[in-house]
C-alpha cells in the first residue's frame, strides 16, 4: 500500500497499520485560525461501538480545530473499515504509532498532540512516553475497573490535561481524582459537575474546556 501525503482538504484518507489498513479522517482548521500543530484523537473501547465518530471524539477534535489544530481521527483495528482484530489495548498502541509516524513524515515541522476519550486515553497515555507529544488530552481515562493497568505506564514528559465528569456512570471519576494527585508531576485535573461519561447535555462544555484548557500551549500561527 502506498503511503498517502497529507491531504489539503478536509477528508478521509486511508493508512498502512501493523494490522492492515486503518481509516482515518482528516479535518483541518480555518485558514485563518491554523497553527503549526497536528492532533491525533483515539476513541473509545471498540468491543463497546467505540469509533471515530463517537460524539465525545468529534466534539474534542472540533474544539482543538477551533484552536487551530489539523486533527486526525482514526479507527483503531477492527473497527469500521480498520482491518485485523480487537487487541484488548496490546495492538492498539501500534495502530496509533503507525498513524503518528505518518504525520511526522507528512508534517516534520508541526507539534504533535494526543487526544484520547476512554479506552482512547488508555492508548493515547500508553504510548506517550514513547511518542513524546506537545500535549497530551485524556478524557474520563479508566484507570480503575476496566482491565486497564494504568500502573506501569511512563509519566508523559509534556504539559497533560485530564477532564473528568463528575457523574461518570462507567468510569470511577473518585478514582480517576486519586491517580491524578498521586502522579509527580500532577497533570492539570478539570472536573465536570453533573457531567456522565458521554458527556450527555454538556458536549458545548467539554469544547469550552478543552479551548480553555489547551490555550496556553498552542504554538504561535503560522505567518
Amino acid at each position: 500500500m502506498n503511503t498517502p501525503a497529507f491531504p489539503t482538504e478536509s477528508g478521509p484518507v486511508t493508512l498502512a497499520g501493523p494490522a492492515g489498513r486503518i481509516e482515518a479522517v482528516v479535518e483541518l482548521p480555518a485558514p485563518a485560525e491554523a497553527r503549526p500543530l497536528v492532533a491525533i484523537v483515539c476513541h473509545p473501547l471498540s468491543t463497546d461501538g467505540g469509533s471515530m465518530h463517537n460524539k465525545v471524539v468529534t466534539m474534542a477534535a472540533r474544539a482543538l480545530r477551533e484552536s487551530g489544530a489539523t486533527t486526525v481521527r482514526f479507527n483503531f483495528r477492527s473497527v469500521g473499515a480498520s482491518e485485523g482484530e480487537f487487541d484488548h489495548g496490546e495492538g492498539e498502541p501500534d495502530d496509533l504509532r503507525a498513524v503518528a509516524a505518518w504525520v511526522r513524515a507528512q508534517r516534520p515541522h508541526d507539534t504533535l498532540w494526543l487526544a484520547g476519550f476512554s479506552f482512547g486515553a488508555y492508548v493515547t497515555l500508553s504510548a506517550a512516553a514513547e511518542l513524546q507529544p506537545g500535549l497530551l488530552l485524556s478524557i474520563a481515562p479508566p484507570v480503575a475497573g476496566r482491565g486497564w493497568d494504568f500502573t506501569q505506564i511512563k509519566h508523559p514528559n509534556c504539559p497533560w490535561l485530564v477532564i473528568q465528569g463528575e457523574a461518570d456512570e462507567i468510569v470511577d471519576a473518585e478514582a480517576v481524582y486519586a491517580w491524578v494527585e498521586q502522579l509527580k508531576p500532577p497533570p492539570e485535573l478539570v472536573r465536570m459537575p453533573d457531567t456522565s461519561h458521554f458527556f450527555h447535555h454538556r458536549l458545548m462544555d467539554l469544547r469550552g474546556a478543552i479551548k480553555s484548557g489547551v490555550r496556553a500551549y498552542l504554538p504561535p500561527a503560522s505567518a
